[in-house]
């Protein structure tokens, strides 16, 4: 056995645990639905302080991605749900990036919405790595975990430095895997996934190629309760109005309470959060009738920080929101090829992973589910991305249907016989 697949087969790391960080939370997982309004003990210290002001720029950054690949997402998906997790996957991406070099990297991290010209990559990988352990607080209120791992061909000769910089940064574990035996392999990943987002998702990947020899996975889970919750007695089926000509029977769920609430006059929205337990919140954004395409290509970091900042504690006598449980599976190559994500997939300078540069990525998929019901919230997700190693391609033409013919002759390129074979068994 190799030094470096030793290390592998030792690389398992237990879940760190850090002070939560509300403003992460808060703007990372918004598009999923979840907001978070901790506040921050007075007394912390001058290096917390300057380390919330790097905080405040990688949130503002993910807000910025998540809005970006939200607007590709509706509009690539007209007429459906659309949940995802921005966070699973700008840290999948971030992930990556330790392994990319040169223009790749570069775009990478600009596709992830960070102006490399005010933060260095480093200050980036630092930046997910607090945010990583803020994400697996240690609360009997919330549970919320979020983790990575890679799956490593069996002889993939990984750099030491890619191999450290995933355990230091991104708490990475790492599992020997034998991507030969493509359906053995996509079946112990899925099944990883399926046991750290709860059951909740069950098949990441549909398909693994036998030429895959590295997946990056990301995970999150969530769950908690209501701070006030619905009554399921006055929960009462209630029609929801899908388009102008289309209206559905939903359980719609009714509660009276005071809780924080704005009108956007100026956007044509209402806006109420819903608080849990935790005192993390879920923002609900309702655009007024026929306005939900303006209200889209108004989301931006700056609407969501004004909209933050106007809300307001007011007594709403009747809310009105329906029971659901919604999922989404995502492909997600030509998405973020939109949003300026492109050589990852095709002339990919991926040498930070193994030193070599015959790595590309094939494939970024990503699954997420959200259930709201009369007692709280429960959502996951997972983005995985599939490594390939480049090799030259065999071509193979078989003609086994009809076909034409042409004779050409060398020196005049004058056609002597044109000719297309049918049935070559006929005379």
């Amino acid at each position: 056995m190799s030094s470096n697949t030793r290390r592998l087969k030792e690389l398992c790391f237990s879940d760190t645990r850090a002070e939560r960080m509300s403003p992460f939370l808060a703007l990372g997982l918004l598009v999923a639905g979840i907001c978070s309004v901790h506040c921050h003990p007075e007394n912390v210290m001058v290096k917390e302080q300057r380390r919330r002001v790097d905080d405040h720029t990688l949130a503002s950054s993910n807000t910025d991605f998540a809005f970006s690949l939200y607007k590709q997402l509706a509009l690539e998906n007209p007429n459906k749900n659309v949940i995802f997790s921005p966070l699973s996957i700008s840290i999948a991406l971030a992930f990556l990036s330790l392994g990319a070099r040169g223009p790749t990297l570069t775009e990478i991290l600009e596709g992830l919405k960070f102006n490399l010209t005010e933060i260095q990559e480093k200050e980036i990988h630092q930046g997910f790595q607090h945010l990583l352990q803020t994400l697996n607080p240690a609360s009997n209120e919330l549970q919320l975990s979020a983790g990575n791992a890679m799956f490593v061909q069996e002889e993939l000769e990984l750099l030491d430095k890619f191999i450290e910089d995933a355990r230091a940064l991104y708490s990475s574990e790492a599992f020997s895997t034998n991507f030969k035996d493509p359906e053995a392999a996509k079946r112990l990943i899925n099944e990883y996934v399926k046991n750290k987002t709860q059951g909740k998702i069950e098949e990441l990947f549909k398909f693994l190629s036998p030429r895959t020899v590295l997946v990056l996975v990301n995970y999150i889970y969530f769950k908690a309760q209501w701070k006030t919750r619905f009554d399921p007695r006055h929960t009462q089926q209630a029609e929801f109005h899908v388009s102008k000509n289309k209206t559905v029977e939903v359980p719609m769920m009714t509660l009276d309470l005071k809780t924080p609430y704005f009108r956007d006059e100026k956007l044509g929205c209402t806006l109420v959060e819903l608080t849990y337990t935790s005192n993390d919140s879920a923002l609900l954004i309702l655009p007024d009738k026929g306005k939900m395409q303006d209200l889209e290509a108004k989301l931006n970091p700056e609407t969501l920080t004004r909209w933050r900042e106007s809300l307001q504690p007011s007594r709403i006598h009747e809310l009105y929101l329906p029971k659901f449980s919604i999922k989404s599976d995502y492909e997600l190559k030509d998405t973020l090829s939109q949003l300026g994500i492109k050589k990852i997939f095709t002339d990919a300078d991926l040498s930070g992973i193994t030193g070599t540069g015959d790595l590309a990525v094939s494939q970024v998929v990503h699954s997420a589910v959200l259930d709201v019901d009369e007692e709280g919230t429960e959502g996951a997700a997972a983005t995985g991305i599939i490594i390939e190693k480049l090799s030259f391609q065999k071509t193979t033409v078989r003609f086994d249907r009809p076909f034409l013919i042409a004779i050409v002759l060398k020196d005049t390129q004058s056609i002597i016989f044109l000719g297309k074979v049918t049935n070559p068994s006929q005379a």
